[in-house]
């Protein structure tokens, strides 16, 4: 007698035996520990909870569709943070157009040496972002382009090395660079005040 579990996949209805099953449910118990990620990230993308949680709904849906597309071994989160850059921007795409910037004109980062950032360091960047959640920090994020503000939360919030972010968002590593190098120097700009009386940067 055959056990197993019917469920569908990309349409078709398939008939799972007891370890594929398990093997599903294992990959999908992993997927939820990045549950908090996802949707802290979600919500800095939409400015909105509730339009976070059905980003981050759509997103553990798809990957749970389609888990067998993953391939073990590689790096889960930053498959899971694929997905939900994707729909984002297929979702929301026509409020992305408000915020339009030709990204494919951006010069490298390296090329731009004027005022250089005091918060060019990757750690001294993380450490404010982690800690601070004044609403002056919320809003500085917020106003950032989409294309800037997902590279800097990948990035500083995330922990994501540039070659996993450039998988993620889907661009060369040099331009991930040149993204969040102006990204942060953005935020230096919108924040330099409260940093100084916050003693992050000096006078």
């Amino acid at each position: 007698m055959f056990i197993g579990d019917v469920r569908e996949v990309e349409g078709t209805v398939v008939v799972e035996d007891r370890e594929a099953k398990q093997m599903r449910e294992a990959f999908e118990a992993l997927a939820l520990e990045h549950f908090d990620a996802l949707y802290n990230t979600a919500v800095r993308l939409t400015r909105n909870p509730s339009e976070a949680q059905d980003l981050v709904q759509e997103t553990f849906l798809k990957a749970f569709r389609f888990y067998h597309r993953f391939e073990p071994g590689t790096n889960l989160k930053a498959w899971l943070f694929t997905i939900l850059r994707n729909t984002y921007i297929n979702v929301y795409r026509k409020a992305a157009r408000q915020q339009q910037v030709d990204f494919d004109q951006v010069a490298p980062f390296y090329a731009d040496t004027a005022d250089p950032p005091a918060w060019t360091d990757r750690g001294t960047m993380e450490e404010m972002l982690r800690h601070l959640v004044q609403d002056d920090v919320k809003r500085a994020l917020e106003s950032l382009p989409d294309e800037y503000r997902m590279v800097v939360l990948l990035a500083d919030l995330e922990d994501f090395a540039y070659k996993e972010i450039a998988k993620i968002v889907g661009c060369p590593v040099g331009t991930v660079m040149s993204r969040l190098f102006r990204g942060r120097r953005l935020l230096r700009k919108s924040l330099a005040e409260f940093a100084k009386k916050s003693g992050y940067i000096k006078e």
